[in-house]
């Protein structure tokens, strides 16, 4: 058995050590070409005056150099924004329509073999109904047709009003939710439940308990199980008089909103909110009231409006989140109060009653956005964006030294003897700086016999002259 303490390493062998020195050689080699690589795409200034012919080209690639930059920028920014917007999973809003109707069986005026004067009643038959709810996503279309008046009649949480169907309802047009699948009525709601009122008799109602929860999928993302794909939900229970209940729609969001307390509404100027949107909205109202601490960045004063949700004078922003928890409150169902009529009259010609509810659907931009974010093509086109700037670097490259050489050239064609002088004062003291022989504040007069000597021996012959020379050359704008 091998102790747990510390071991020995193991001393390397002549050919690892040999295969490291090569990866090390071969990294610094890597490292020193792109040291030499050009970057610069910008052409040398006056080069337009040294082309022969067509001077204007000069000035057309230095308009398409503005025009990429202003077009990288914005391709830049749109491509922030649309991150941004996928990342925030931006939702919409529309209208879904609930109608809630009943149906009913065995009642005692639906029994036609019964004789009241003879009092027989051997039936076995018992007096039931069944009740049916069913949703539909309505399309923008229905949406804007719709009057205010109705709008308001069918707001959320508003369970005492009703409305029953009239020949003028818009028709329903499902929206899709995916290519290939639409919204259901479960997806918008993670349970249901159905309260009864007591009955007039007075008598118990046995059995009238309703809940329907939304089970998870398994595995996760994975499709939906039967059970929670659906548009309608119809239960069934006995009973032979007219009984109203209230049918309550638990919201199924993601993210989650939650109802906000008014100390934190007051700030925020939202009723409800997810917790993002809480945190941003707290931090914005902290950087317009400008209460962060000037030595501190992370600390914060509160003003009394902030005191009511932080509970303390100060504050620290990355605990923002632990400061609104006890400010956010589960959304209470949506509530629809319903009528089950068991009445012969009723059901002569029965209206169903209709709701209509606001719901989150995610904006359909954002599918056609996301692709793209993740479109394979687009790292594939960023090198060969790459490979064309190397190209291009290159290129400007080799113009920068053009233009070098026809500087020097042509100011040795128009002053032959003032540009070798100035030119050996040059490189003399170029020498004598990097041989650390230069004075301070003189050797700049290149007159004396070694600068005049030629051949093998002299200054000339001598690698130092010939790095100077190259990089003269290389120089742009060029140094005279």
């Amino acid at each position: 058995m091998m102790s747990a303490g510390p071991h020995h390493s193991v001393p390397m062998t002549q050919a690892q050590i040999h295969q490291q020195q090569q990866q090390q050689q071969a990294a610094l080699q890597l490292a020193k070409l792109r040291s030499r690589k050009p970057t610069d795409k910008s052409l040398p200034e006056g080069v337009e005056e040294t082309l022969v012919g067509d001077g204007d080209v000069a000035l057309a690639y230095k308009n398409l150099r503005d025009f990429e930059r202003r077009l990288d920028a914005t391709m830049t920014r749109k491509r922030l924004d649309i991150v941004d917007s996928v990342s925030r999973n931006a939702k919409r809003y529309k209208t879904l329509r609930v109608w809630i109707s009943n149906t009913v069986e065995d009642q005692f005026w639906q029994i036609n073999s019964i004789n009241a004067d003879t009092f027989d009643f051997s039936a076995n038959n018992e007096s039931s109904y069944r009740v049916k709810i069913e949703g539909r996503l309505l399309d923008d279309e229905d949406d804007t047709d719709k009057d205010e008046d109705e709008a308001k009649a069918g707001n959320d949480t508003d369970g005492d009003k009703m409305e029953t169907d009239s020949p003028s309802l818009p028709k329903v047009k499902p929206v899709s939710a995916k290519p290939g699948q639409r919204y259901r009525f479960s997806h918008f709601f993670k349970a249901l439940t159905v309260d009864f009122d007591r009955p007039k008799s007075g008598r118990p109602s046995a059995d009238t308990s309703v809940e329907w929860k939304k089970p998870d999928r398994t595995p996760p993302g994975s499709n939906l199980p039967a059970a929670a794909d659906f548009d309608e939900l119809t239960f069934k229970r006995n009973g032979d008089e007219n009984a109203n209940i209230t049918i309550n729609l638990y919201r199924h969001e993601d993210p989650e909103r939650f109802e906000l307390s008014p100390e934190l509404a007051e700030i925020i100027d939202m009723n409800e909110a997810t917790r993002q949107e809480a945190v941003m909205g707290l931090w914005e109202y902290i950087k317009l009231m400008k209460l962060q601490e000037d030595e501190e960045k992370r600390n914060f004063r509160c003003d009394e409006l902030l005191k009511r949700v932080v509970q303390r004078d100060s504050g620290f922003i990355p605990a923002l989140n632990d400061y609104i928890a006890p400010h956010l409150k589960t959304l209470p169902p949506v509530r629809l109060a319903y009528t089950i009529r068991v009445d012969e009259e009723f059901h002569k010609d029965p209206n169903p009653t209709i709701y209509d509810i606001r719901v989150a659907v995610d904006d359909p931009l954002r599918a056609k956005l996301v692709p793209f974010i993740h479109n394979p093509q687009y790292a594939s086109m960023l090198k060969d964006v790459a490979l064309l700037d190397d190209q291009l670097a290159t290129l400007v490259q080799a113009v920068a030294q053009s233009k070098a050489k026809h500087a020097f050239l042509a100011s040795l064609t128009q002053d032959p003897v003032n540009f070798v002088r100035n030119w050996l004062s040059s490189q003399k003291r170029d020498l004598e700086v990097i041989m650390g022989e230069a004075p301070r504040g003189g050797g700049e007069d290149a007159t004396g016999d070694e600068w005049r000597k030629g051949g093998r021996e002299s200054v000339w012959n001598t690698t130092n002259a010939r790095e100077s020379v190259n990089v003269l050359l290389s120089k742009h704008p060029m140094h005279r």
